[in-house]
């Protein structure tokens, strides 16, 4: 591969600091994510240590003024986005309905809100001077979005509000790819497996199944394999290329989607 610039959203913990080790290198240029400090310099220690140079960017994915400045510092300091990874996630199947202070519902706006706006205000420089790509992490646990009330305030479940916003992601995804497909920046998504070991599986009360680095690696792939550099607009469960909730696939459903998101996220008033 040659030297690389890559973001990774949630990278301090689980999935996302063991695809940052992957891509530390010498020649590598890490910008990871994380809500941590401490985490954040530890991952950022650890990049630095394998040859890479790694620079922490604190953010809360909950708030879109905290996502508008971290896209506005990867802006003002990255010329060339090589790749970006979506993989910052929120589950809580079991608790109550929480609200971000914005006024929308956590997993849809941590989940999905917070990445369709960072992703957006990203696109110039991911497609800036040569090939990129972007990896969404999204899930096999997938539910259709109710546009009647997408923020969920009449019936909540966790496990809906979860897959909901993952088919959002889902969504996301394949307006990209079709959006770029003449040009040389490919979007993607995957479920990385199934119950692996991290903190979000565990707090959930689920006994792992697999590991971290399982589902690391099949980030890692859908990132870099070159007989991946022309895929563009897929699902893969793991390493295997799949099919989403019937609804991703629907264009008037994402055209409605998109519209939604443009106007709760301010890029469009």
């Amino acid at each position: 591969m040659p030297d690389l610039t890559v973001l990774i959203t949630g990278a301090t913990d689980g999935i996302g600091r063991r695809l940052a080790t992957r891509f530390a290198r010498p020649g590598n240029h890490l910008l990871l994510h994380g809500r941590d400090a401490r985490r954040g310099a530890d991952a950022v220690a650890e990049a630095e240590s394998a040859g890479a140079s790694a620079h922490f960017l604190p953010a809360d994915l909950a708030s879109l003024d905290d996502v508008r400045v971290l896209a506005h510092t990867v802006l003002d300091t990255c010329d060339q986005l090589d790749i970006l990874v979506n993989n910052a996630g929120i589950s809580v199947p079991g608790g109550p309905r929480e609200q971000t202070p914005e006024g929308f519902e956590r997993h849809l706006a941590v989940n999905y809100l917070a990445p369709f706006l960072m992703t957006r205000l990203l696109l110039p420089t991911l497609s800036a001077a040569r090939p990129s790509r972007i990896v969404n992490v999204v899930s096999a646990g997938q539910s259709s979005i109710s546009f009647d009330d997408l923020m969920l305030n009449s019936g909540y479940s966790g496990t809906r509000a979860y897959g909901q916003s993952k088919v959002a992601l889902g969504m996301l995804t394949f307006d990209l790819a079709q959006e770029h497909a003449t040009s040389v920046l490919t979007a993607n998504c995957l479920h990385p497996g199934t119950h692996l070991d991290t903190t979000m599986v565990r707090a959930a009360g689920i006994a792992p199944s697999g590991s971290a680095d399982q589902g690391a690696q099949a980030v890692f792939r859908l990132a870099t394999d070159p007989s991946l550099a022309d895929t563009t607009g897929h699902y893969f469960d793991g390493t295997r290329r799949s099919r989403m909730h019937p609804q991703a696939y629907d264009t008037d459903a994402r055209a409605q989607l998109r519209r939604i998101s443009e106007r709760l996220t301010g890029l469009v008033h």
